[in-house]
């Protein structure tokens, strides 16, 4: 294990590079920080996105968010939960409804699961509201943060990085040392090749058009609010999926129109006039008051890495898994890389660590990445048996169509029949709280429970969130009470940038251990002694082990490792919990003092320290360009 002693530290400029300030680099910028890191991100951009680009925040971002302290300054710039859908499927906003669905877990059946499964509910925050509270709250805990910075090569070695810049204004040329450095630089990510990082899939196999507008369209949905309407007509079904898009920015006054286009012609044409055309017939008001915003195009991709390091040089978010915005998993999963990586990181610069635990992040990673890659792209596939009703020798297929779809005749029955199945389908997309929760880590930071059998699923995994704690898995949401009488949650009580045992009234000989081992990194919670009490025993309903047992709990809230039956001997208990350490953590075998240089307590900065922030333009600044031509999942 590398000692990092302060005397070292003065070698480095920077402990921390991460290049990229999406979603991604934003949250590892942020929680490096917090932890108490020297960080230096840089963006080549002069500011945050310059369109709205990802949205959907699902619990387990919104989970990271509340940990890193930001949760509620970042509700203020989102539109809430109940907000969120109502989905249509309607021939224009105006027009004829199909069908609809209750989406993001607001409806009737699931509104329920997703109370239980999370203290968080979902944000709908265009990544241009979301960017700042990242890199600001980053900036004012210590990060450095530099825009019109190009990222130009890195040569690395056994101790550390050496990263060479670009100041895109003044052309001069800078190279920083630091420990270790990061790549989030996006779809396009010129780190992951350097690196040589293993793909798979195709990039660009589908384009779309997308067209940022302002109108107040309050009269078509106040009454029926959603963040997404699609539009079925003759006029708007292109592409892949078929369909027109209307998706809310700002309810209900700005607005992205989106269609698919055939990429064998190149890009469509979207001056004005055709644009002006195509939003009113997608809102289905020839005379609707438009104001065009800017004009952009971006492409399906569906490809993943199939490891994300090489050496000291991680990389996370689109830099490694590049997909379309189908079921909302993009900044998303960006932002839970960035969370798992950034405690790894800050415990081997602590020394708290061996740099063997960062051979952790690729095999746990990697999977989710190639997960969501297929979800987003088979979501989109997906939308084909909601066109089936379509009368494709027809003039106007949709028209006809529909006229058949209302039918009562047999023939009328079985469509409806068909188009309701192909809707349940959907709940794959709009509804799929297991795809964004039931994550299970397989690693070397992760102590494996033979006993235990592999996990049945009792329900659809993709559909529904089954709260464990096995090893492997996210630590459950359940409601306890803190000293003043409030609820907090057991996210609540565990992360911050540390390591928790978690045990009950009848874990003292696991306190004791604990309090014996004395790591810095290390608290210890006692489900039911004042300040986490569990008076709904909820706690106990979901723990799955004896309340003399224990659970580690790793700062990115997944499980470390547990010990189901009770122990009550301290001798026992020490050394279990010195085992589980030292394997999870890869510190030196047989010795239960911290590891070199953990001799203080971790630091978790949240409040504001002055700081120069170089490069930086206002955030209502203009975009470079009205019009401009990306990848989709471009990480800025």
């Amino acid at each position: 294990m590398t000692d990092m002693s302060d005397h070292d530290r003065t070698s480095y400029d920077t402990d921390v590079v991460i290049v990229g300030l999406g979603p991604a680099g934003g949250t590892a910028a942020l929680a490096l920080a917090t932890y108490g890191l020297r960080v230096h991100a840089v963006s080549m951009f002069p500011w945050v996105a310059n369109s709205p680009r990802a949205h959907i925040t699902n619990q387990r971002a919104v989970e990271v968010l509340r940990d890193l302290g930001v949760e509620d300054e970042a509700r203020k710039y989102a539109t809430p939960w109940d907000q969120m859908g109502d989905t249509l499927f309607t021939t224009s906003l105006a027009g004829e409804e199909i069908v609809r669905m209750q989406t993001w877990g607001t409806g009737d059946t699931r509104y329920g699961d997703y109370l239980s499964g999370s203290p968080c509910t979902m944000l709908d925050i265009p990544q241009p509201l979301m960017e700042p509270v990242l890199i600001k709250n980053a900036a004012e805990r210590g990060a450095i943060i530099s825009f019109h910075t190009e990222y130009l090569d890195h040569t690395q070695d056994a101790d550390g990085v050496t990263v060479r810049f670009r100041d895109v204004r003044s052309g001069t040329e800078f190279t920083q040392r630091a420990r270790f450095l990061l790549g989030f630089d996006g779809a396009r990510s010129k780190i992951a090749e350097e690196i040589d990082l293993p793909f798979q899939g195709e990039l660009a196999r589908a384009g779309t058009a997308y067209v940022l507008f302002n109108a107040d369209l309050s009269k078509y949905v106040a009454h029926r609010p959603s963040i997404l309407h699609w539009i079925v007509n003759s006029k708007a079904g292109f592409g892949e999926i078929g369909m027109g898009l209307l998706r809310a920015i700002k309810p209900w006054n700005q607005w992205i129109a989106g269609w698919g286009f055939d990429m064998a012609k190149g890009q469509p044409d979207v001056s004005d006039d055709v644009v002006l055309e195509q939003i009113r017939t997608l809102v289905g008001d020839p005379h609707l008051d438009v104001e065009i915003v800017s004009r952009s195009f971006w492409y399906v991709n569906q490809q993943y890495a199939e490891h994300y390091q090489s050496g000291r040089v991680l990389c996370g978010g689109d830099a490694v898994h590049r997909h379309p915005p189908s079921s909302g998993l993009g900044s998303n999963t960006s932002i839970q890389d960035a969370f798992n990586l950034a405690w790894k990181v800050a415990f081997v610069v602590k020394g708290y660590a061996g740099q063997g635990l960062l051979e952790s992040y690729s095999p746990e990673r990697v999977p989710v990445g190639k997960q969501i890659v297929a979800r987003a792209n088979q979501s989109r596939k997906d939308y084909a048996g909601l066109r089936e009703w379509f009368d494709s020798g027809s003039d106007d297929p949709v028209a006809a169509g529909l006229a058949k779809l209302k039918e009562p005749t047999p023939e009328g029955v079985a469509l409806r029949e068909q188009l309701y199945e192909a809707l349940e389908v959907k709940n794959t997309e709009f509804n799929a709280h297991g795809v964004e929760l039931n994550q299970r880590y397989a690693s070397s930071a992760v102590v494996p429970e033979p006993e235990a059998g592999d996990e049945v699923w009792a329900r659809d995994r993709q559909l529904y969130l089954q709260a464990t704690t096995r090893p492997g898995a996210k630590l459950p949401h359940a409601w306890l009470v803190g000293a003043d009488g409030t609820r907090i949650s057991t996210l609540d009580v565990t992360g911050k940038g540390m390591m928790t045992l978690l045990t009950g009234i009848g874990g003292q000989a696991w306190k004791r251990a604990a309090a014996k081992l004395d790591v810095p990194f290390l608290r210890t919670v006692v489900v039911g002694e004042p300040g986490t009490i569990d008076p709904y025993g909820y706690w106990r309903q979901i723990r799955d082990i004896d309340e003399a047992g224990a659970l580690l709990v790793r700062p990115d809230g997944y499980i470390a490792w547990r010990h189901s039956a009770p122990v009550w001997d301290d001798r026992e208990a020490l050394t279990s919990l010195e085992e589980a350490l030292t394997t999870v953590l890869d510190r030196p075998s047989g010795s239960s003092a911290p590891a070199p240089d953990a001799t203080q307590e971790p630091q978790y900065n949240t409040q504001a320290v002055p700081i120069t922030v170089p490069h930086t333009i206002p955030a209502d600044a203009a975009p470079a360009s009205a019009t401009s031509t990306t990848t989709e999942g471009v990480n800025r």
